[in-house]
């Protein structure tokens, strides 16, 4: 499957991650991310990007070490690098093709409930989605697919989803939760201090 673009946008009324991706044939694919799964996707996507970025760039250089780049702060600063470096190479102004010849998964999305992903030997990062649901017909295959993406289209797939999260303001709402939790952790634990009394 090669492909030629990538969407990837929150839908406020769907409260979900709309990805569509265009091949050169002219096949879309869609795909829901939710919450649940995006939070705990993006993070260890973002986490093996960088290692994979690391490993190629010091596969290329003679003057890279691979342990230079074992630490996860020098992964993370050499894949942002390599990102902005690619992001400026890449095409975010034409246009998303919405007239598909064919939808090999049907018009309506796959809901996505779980993500692999392998960084291949060629440089390339493979990602299949599976939509594994609890009212599936017994015996029957989940619907799935697989793609890889060159290193521009795996950062770009990143700097897309990183863009879609920030609309949802589902990291924010996270965080303030997070900061909720640990305040009222630490009122219950001035609570149960003991108390003494003269």
């Amino acid at each position: 499957m090669n492909i030629h673009q990538l969407s990837i946008n929150y839908l406020q009324e769907q409260d979900r991650i709309l990805v569509r991706i265009n091949t050169v044939e002219l096949a879309e694919l869609r795909l829901w991310l939710t919450r649940r799964l995006t939070l705990g996707f993006a993070p260890l996507l973002a986490r093996i990007v960088a290692q994979h970025v690391s490993s190629q760039e010091a596969m290329k250089s003679a003057h890279i070490s691979p342990t230079a780049t074992a630490d996860a702060p020098t992964q993370h600063l050499l894949a942002e690098f390599k990102k902005q470096e690619l992001l400026q190479q890449s095409d975010f102004q034409t246009p998303f093709k919405d007239q598909p010849s064919q939808l090999p998964l049907g018009a309506e999305p796959l809901l996505v409930t779980e993500v692999n992903v392998t960084p291949l030997a060629s440089g390339q990062l493979q990602m299949v989605f599976s939509e594994k649901l609890p009212d599936q017909v017994p015996g029957s295959k989940p619907r799935s697919f697989k793609i890889a993406l060159e290193a521009n289209l795996t950062h770009g797939f990143v700097h897309l989803l990183d863009k879609a999260i920030g609309v949802s303001l589902w990291r924010d709402a996270l965080e303030a939760s997070a900061a909720a939790d640990a305040h009222v952790a630490g009122l219950q634990a001035m609570n149960d201090k003991p108390k003494y009394w003269n």
